[in-house]
């Protein structure tokens, strides 16, 4: 495996150091690195779509690298799978729904809003496609073969009953709730069945964190 230590610029100003550091590996998937810069545009946009302030401590960029890991993981399967990538044109559909329903229809507030974090419209618009793209890629690649007995349908009414009464005062006939328990139920097996891939996935590749990385 090609050994990287840090990402560096050389300078040759006079009165400079020879070499600046400009950035860090954090992690290595086989050949491909995770900057820190990586995790901390991952961070930005992660709060910038929850709304809150940026959050650079050290859990954060944890759970951030954990993230990116199963992307790089993803982006293999998905390529070496043949499926597609969403086109761009849905992602921009969801920045446009961003733009209208945060900041009016607002260019120049989105714009701004996205400034406050550091991070351009085009950060955004990728974070959106890829999101698409998973989400066909599970769809695609999961839903395929899960089927629900409707005991597991009706049992799963029983068991809740109490609680789908409350949520569902008007009408909790299981007439009525059984298309939403079945969707739920193939939503769970779907999402068991991604988790185990993504488990096998990262078994099968070498992962590596550099000292220092997370301190």
């Amino acid at each position: 495996m090609k050994r990287f230590a840090q990402c560096v610029l050389f300078v040759a100003a006079t009165g400079l150091p020879a070499a600046v550091v400009i950035d860090r590996i954090a992690v290595i998937v086989d050949n491909h690195a995770i900057k820190q810069s990586d995790l901390a545009r991952d961070l930005r946009l992660t709060e910038f779509l929850n709304g809150q302030p940026p959050d650079l401590s050290l859990d954060a960029r944890k759970k951030s690298a954990e993230r990116l890991i199963e992307q790089e993981l993803l982006r293999e399967e998905i390529a070496n799978g043949g499926f597609h990538w969403a086109p761009e044109s849905e992602a921009r559909k969801m920045v446009a729904q961003i733009r209208t329903a945060r900041y009016g229809g607002s260019d120049t507030r989105l714009r701004a809003a996205l400034d406050r974090y550091r991070l351009q419209e085009s950060d955004l618009l990728a974070r959106f496609q890829w999101q698409l793209t998973v989400l066909r890629y599970i769809d695609q690649r999961f839903r395929n073969g899960v089927v629900i007995a409707d005991d597991d349908v009706r049992n799963y009414y029983e068991q809740h009953k109490a609680q789908l009464q409350r949520e569902n005062p008007r009408n909790a006939a299981f007439t009525v709730l059984e298309p939403k328990i079945r969707a739920s139920l193939e939503g769970e097996r779907i999402n068991q069945n991604f988790a185990e891939a993504m488990k096998r996935a990262r078994q099968n590749r070498q992962i590596r964190y550099l000292k220092g990385a997370f301190q």
